[in-house]
């Protein structure tokens, strides 16, 4: 089976943007992925939109607004799909499976969010869906509280790894520094991010405001094409491998702090890509909490259960280190917006893949791993990435 290939993409900052919606966010992004392809509108076969929403606007179907601004778009099939903060990569992959299907030969993905328009108490209410209401909509603190109790979980078995999680905070915003999209770009340093204050106070106990991720606007957007046709364009970018591998939604059914569907999800993906993570010149990983990155360290390989500490104090993780992991910033300093955020994660790869990753780039890198995660763990996306073109 021939497989899709990512041939152009685009990618606005991340923050509190002026655009007063959603369809203003996918209009800056979808002509530009696809001029960046090389390609017109009248080349895309389908379209894949990435837009959780679920009460951030009244104004629901996305996927039709994508041709308002692109007017040549309107009688292309063009779906919706959503699957909480892995909604981007659930995007990504259909239309992969569009094109590998061979129902057609080029597809524009966009993921998108408008989150600042709302109140902190509404977005907290809001994110709570990609919870199990029936269990943990009585979580002080939204969906920070659900990770602040993975957090205590994971503390009570394995011990407090409160400076481990300030380490990763740390790291995370001094590489966000060189990103150009980055909604927060400020080096924060560690003492800052270790010590709780009236500017770091306790979102979620034992998570303080820097373990968490922030409410972000922003949109990013693909252009996917399969080989033959990316053979014949500027840049191509090829998955040696994709997984997606769910786990059951409420967290009191599985060990919340092993993130089984997502150890699962990378198990499959080193062996379907034929790699060891020696293999991967770095890793783009969804740290929408510093709790969350820490047990994905575990989860990929590079600890075992309960010594993901290791990775941090080894210094594994960092730009220079062994195998860096989000280079870009991550989550926590380039930003949140769900929709985008799978999109997003796709993008920054591809910008070390292409050596186009300015002050972010990781020298010489050719193989990329991306992790992507919907909810506490429960839809779990590896890609492992490479330059074909």
């Amino acid at each position: 089976m021939a497989r899709a290939c990512i041939v152009g993409w685009a990618h606005t900052p991340f923050g509190k943007l002026e655009d007063p919606d959603v369809e203003s966010l996918m209009a800056r992004v979808s002509g530009e992925a696809l001029a960046h392809a090389g390609v017109g509108p009248e080349d895309v076969d389908g379209i894949y939109v990435g837009v959780m929403n679920n009460g951030f606007s009244k104004q629901g179907f996305e996927a039709a607004q994508v041709a308002l601004d692109q007017p040549a778009l309107a009688y292309v099939p063009a779906t919706r799909v959503e699957n909480a903060c892995a909604t981007g990569s659930a995007a990504i992959y259909t239309a992969l499976d569009f094109i590998e299907s061979g129902r057609g030969r080029i597809a524009l993905v966009v993921g998108a969010e408008k989150m600042t328009a709302k109140p902190v108490v509404e977005t907290s209410d809001i994110l709570l869906s990609a919870s199990y209401r029936k269990e943990e909509a009585d979580i002080d603190g939204g969906f920070a509280g659900v990770f602040g109790r993975i957090a205590q979980n994971y503390f009570q078995r394995y011990g407090d790894r409160s400076e481990e999680l300030a380490r990763i905070s740390a790291k995370n915003h001094k590489n966000g520094v060189a990103n150009p999209y980055a909604q927060m770009r400020r080096d924060f340093g560690f003492e800052f991010c270790n010590v709780v204050s009236d500017k770091n106070p306790y979102v979620a106990a034992p998570l303080r405001r820097t373990d968490c991720s922030l409410i972000s606007d922003g949109a990013a957007a693909l252009v996917v094409a399969d080989e033959e046709t990316a053979d014949l364009l500027q840049q191509a970018i090829a998955f040696r491998t994709r997984q997606h591998v769910n786990d059951i939604l409420p967290l009191s059914r599985r060990d919340p702090t092993a993130f089984a569907g997502a150890r699962m999800a990378w198990e499959k993906a080193r062996a379907g890509a034929g790699v060891t993570l020696d293999d991967l010149d770095f890793v783009e990983t969804h740290d929408c909490f510093t709790i969350a990155e820490l047990i994905e360290y575990e989860a990929m390989g590079l600890a075992a259960p309960g010594e993901g500490y290791r990775v941090v104090r080894e210094g594994t993780a960092q730009k220079d280190g062994r195998l860096p992991i989000n280079p870009s910033g991550g989550l926590k300093s380039k930003g949140h917006p769900i929709g985008a955020t799978g999109v997003s994660l796709h993008v920054m790869a591809c910008l070390q893949l292409m050596n186009q990753a300015g002050d972010m780039q990781i020298p010489d890198a050719k193989l990329a791993g991306v992790f992507n995660m919907g909810g506490a763990a429960v839809a779990n996306y590896v890609s492992i990435l490479e330059r074909r073109k």
